[in-house]
C-alpha cells in the first residue's frame, strides 16, 4: 500500500541554475545528481535536511522526458510563472522571509495572515511559485481573509 509521498517533480528550465537556487538560496541539500546511461536523462533531486524521506526532482522538459511539442509547451508555462509547485513549510516565516530575501529569492507576496497560517509567495529561478507557509496551530481561522 501507499506509505506516503517520496518524490515530486518540479519542472525547471536549467538544472544547473535550479540546483544552485534550491541549494544556495533555499538551503535544500542535493540528494542525487546523476545521468542515467550515456547521454541519458539527468536525475537531480534535492530535499530539506530534516525531511530525508521527501525529495524534489528538478527536471527539464526535453526529449528525454517527453516529445518536443509537449516540452516546448511546458517550458513556456513554467517560464510564464503559471506553475505552482507546492508549499514550503517554515516555523519562522518572518525570520526566514528576511533571510531568503537577503539571498536573492524573489517574493511575489510578503508574509500575510491567512486562515491556515502566515503565508508568503516566492518564485524560483525558472518561474515556479511556492506558498511559503508557517502553519497555524489548531483549526483553521475561518474569519481570516482568504484572498491573495
Amino acid at each position: 500500500m501507499i506509505k506516503g509521498l517520496a518524490i515530486s517533480t518540479v519542472w525547471v528550465l536549467d538544472q544547473d541554475r535550479a540546483k544552485e537556487f534550491y541549494t544556495e538560496k533555499l538551503g535544500l541539500e542535493v540528494r542525487t545528481d546523476m545521468t542515467m546511461g550515456e547521454g541519458g536523462m539527468r536525475w537531480l533531486t534535492v530535499g530539506a535536511k530534516d525531511q530525508p524521506d521527501v525529495e524534489l526532482t528538478l527536471m527539464v522538459p526535453d526529449p528525454s522526458t517527453m516529445d518536443p511539442e509537449a516540452a516546448g509547451a511546458l517550458k513556456t508555462l513554467v517560464s510564464k510563472g503559471v506553475m505552482g509547485a507546492g508549499v514550503l513549510a517554515t516555523d519562522d516565516i518572518h525570520g526566514d522571509y528576511e533571510k531568503l530575501k537577503e539571498r536573492g529569492v524573489e517574493f511575489l507576496q510578503a508574509p500575510q495572515e491567512r486562515p491556515y497560517g502566515i503565508e508568503a509567495i516566492l518564485r524560483d529561478d525558472s518561474g515556479n511559485w511556492y506558498s511559503f507557509t508557517q502553519r497555524r496551530e489548531g483549526a483553521l481561522d475561518v474569519d481570516k481573509d482568504w484572498s491573495c
